[in-house]
């Protein structure tokens, strides 16, 4: 199975606006094969717990613009890993060092990466 083209079309989405607010290493799996309940995770990094709450707050607004609306969001208050679910697309933003401990690459490494070529930062 494989993420569809709704989830693809959040996927720019979300990417776009992770990456208008210096959003660092972004990865996109999807992760369709395994979870029944969602097609793509985006990943992204900030720098501070403000730059990610900024990226997190940059996308939920570029999604819910759309008409996506956000089915939960969880650890904005502390900024150090933020989920946003839009049900066909799970966005994770973290603090580069909470990305390196819990390390969702990994953990999910046997899913196909989804490439990200329509961002011309050099980052990726």
């Amino acid at each position: 199975m494989t993420a569809s083209a709704q989830a693809r079309e959040l996927l720019h989405l979300a990417a776009t606006a992770a990456d208008s607010k210096a959003g660092e290493d972004l990865v996109a799996l999807d992760v369709s094969g395994p979870l029944p309940l969602t097609d793509i995770f985006l990943l992204a990094s900030g720098n501070s717990e403000r730059n990610v709450v900024a990226i997190s707050d940059a996308v939920e607004d570029a999604l819910n613009e759309a008409g996506v609306k956000t089915l939960r969001r969880e650890g904005k208050e502390q900024g150090r890993w933020v989920l946003l679910d839009f049900g066909d697309l799970v966005v994770h933003v973290f603090h580069q060092e909470d990305r390196q401990y819990y390390s969702l690459e990994r953990l999910w490494r046997d899913c196909p990466v989804v490439p990200l070529d329509f961002l011309a930062r050099s980052s990726l």
